[in-house]
């Protein structure tokens, strides 16, 4: 099923008219606002499933979809494109938001009035980010997104997270002004904000401002690589990723991508390979910025003592790894590095939620919580009582076949699969996209391909040392503590992202193929932009006139 140009539009209308219905409801009702949010939240993802099959079942220039809202012709009103990325980029928005929200409803959105409102608007705003053609609209997506961040960082309060929300904010603050600076000066040399307009008249350029061209697109690289996290503006993602409750910090795992996506749709389009004397301009730049962000990110990684700034940090080296693959600039890199964009950030938000659990789990608490009444919760293993002839601890306690809560046992689990996916090791796909990456650096001879391929070998080491540590921490040394009580609904979530992890890797080829594909697009933008500037506004309707 393909679905309609219209539908284009479906993604960010969708979530914007929810938040608006549940702004009507008031401040209560928040069992209405929780169908309502979950019904949205799944629409929109099974709207974004239909736009990527739609796009990857056809041929160029059929690949690219576009639509224009308002009816204008290209490059005056709002352009709304689909092609490869944008519709990978929704999917995975999509799912991890579904998962983060199911998270949520065990506990975390009773936490504040709002929540499920910011909820909607922030996925609006994603959403716009990966559908918009033109860069006006790429900061108006990228703030209402942002302002709904702000707010759901702060969720449940607390002194921590104000400290740590002050520091998101005014970073964030920043680079939308070098946004706003960069847009305003490509504007006065290209006269248009049209991405794909932008492109075209790159050529036209006077040689007399090529230097003003540059130096806007370097103020507005800067603003990216703030949102994307690249080293050394990157400082300010641990703690507030940290900080933020575990249904946030989920979706927030996607939103650093948005800033690797802005660095990839861009560069690619404005400085190809035909793009004459700015030809790959700032591509050494994206290779050994991207190669030292992955190597700050393992050792942040090795030295993080916490499991939610362990978690910050592999965000870190996973954007770092995406930027520096497509700052090589070869198509069978891009491509795995596309799948490993798909596995980290499933892996990253998985981890966040279980992060939840494994603090829950460390609390000392003199009785186990109560439940709330109709709360679901897991159940202990059943075991018989042993035989005296079992051996017995120092405590003179029996070592096998004690009661296995599990809550504990499913955090276990699901930690381990957590920890082989961020880390890259077989069987899960975060090594299939690895492999895929190192296959395609093996051949070069270039000192930033050899480096990027040693760092990736021992970054996954480091990751898997520091996930080792964490998990012999919060697994073995649990002493007299009682187990955490886990909600069916808390774990559904989580059982379900790992589960989309286990499906890249049984339709490994096909996902490869996709990406492959992606990444040949991106590489060679001249379809985008053909697609774009010459999409026609549709002919006024004919009235006839009554004699």
């Amino acid at each position: 099923m393909t679905l309609a140009p219209d539908w284009i539009a479906a993604p960010v209308l969708l979530p914007l008219f929810t938040a608006a219905a549940m702004l009507l409801l008031g401040e209560q009702r928040r069992g209405i606002k929780a169908v309502f949010n979950t019904l949205s939240t799944g629409a929109g993802l099974v709207i974004a499933l239909l736009l990527l099959q739609g796009v990857n079942t056809q041929d160029a220039p059929a690949v690219y979809s576009v639509y224009l809202p308002g009816n204008w012709p290209v490059p005056y009103g709002i352009v709304l494109v689909v092609d490869r990325l944008s519709a990978l980029m929704m999917v995975l928005t999509g799912c991890v938001a579904l998962g983060a929200l199911l998270f949520a409803l065990a506990r975390w959105h009773r936490a504040g009035v709002y929540f499920h409102v910011l909820f909607q608007l922030q996925l609006m705003g994603l959403y716009g980010v990966f559908l918009t053609a033109d860069l006006f609209n790429l900061f108006v997506f990228f703030e209402v997104l942002l302002a709904a961040s702000y707010a759901l960082l702060l969720h449940g309060g607390g002194p921590e997270r104000v400290r740590a929300g002050l520091h998101y904010i005014a970073i964030n603050l920043v680079a939308s002004l070098l946004f706003l600076i960069g847009v305003a000066v490509l504007y006065g040399v290209t006269g248009t904000l049209n991405m794909a307009d932008i492109a075209r008249k790159l050529a036209l350029v006077a040689d007399s401002d090529r230097g003003l061209l540059l130096a806007g697109a370097s103020i507005l690289g800067v603003a990216f690589f703030a949102k994307a996290a690249l080293w050394p503006l990157n400082f300010w993602l641990p703690p507030a990723y940290a900080a933020a409750g575990a249904p946030s910090a989920a979706v927030f795992a996607i939103l650093t991508k948005v800033g690797v996506y802005a660095v990839l749709r861009l560069w690619t389009l404005c400085f190809p390979e035909s793009a004459g004397t700015s030809a790959f301009y700032g591509g050494d730049l994206l290779a050994w910025g991207g190669i030292a962000t992955l190597a700050y990110g393992s050792v942040g990684m090795l030295a993080s003592q916490q499991p939610g700034r362990l978690a910050g940090y592999s965000v870190i080296a996973s954007s770092g790894t995406l930027i520096a693959a497509i700052g090589l600039h070869e198509t069978a890199l891009a491509g795995g590095a596309l799948y490993y964009l798909a596995s980290s950030t499933l892996a990253g938000a998985a981890m966040f939620l279980v992060v939840e659990l494994l603090e829950r789990a460390r609390e000392v608490e003199t009785a186990p919580p109560q439940a709330d009444p109709g709360d679901e919760v897991l159940p202990d293993f059943v075991d018989t009582a042993p035989p005296r002839t079992v051996n017995l601890d120092d405590d003179e306690e029996v070592l096998i076949g004690r009661a296995i809560p599990a809550a504990l046992a499913f955090v276990g689990v699901a930690f381990g699969i957590c920890a082989i996916g961020l880390s890259g090791l077989p069987p899960l796909s975060g090594f299939v996209g690895k492999l895929a990456m190192l296959s395609a650096l093996l051949p070069r001879r270039d000192l930033a391909a050899w480096v990027l391929f040693a760092l990736l070998i021992v970054s996954g080491l480091m990751a898997a040392t520091a996930l080792v540590r964490i998990g012999i921490r919060h697994f073995w040394t649990l002493g007299d503590r009682p187990a955490p009580r886990l909600r069916v609904i808390e774990g559904l979530p989580i059982a379900a992202l790992l589960a989309v992890l286990a499906a890249l890797v049984v339709g490994g080829e096909p996902v490869l193929v996709y990406t492959r594909a992606t990444a040949e697009a991106l590489l060679s933008p001249q379809g985008y932009i053909d697609a774009v500037t010459a999409a026609q506004p549709l002919p006024a309707p004919l009235v006839e006139v009554a004699r």
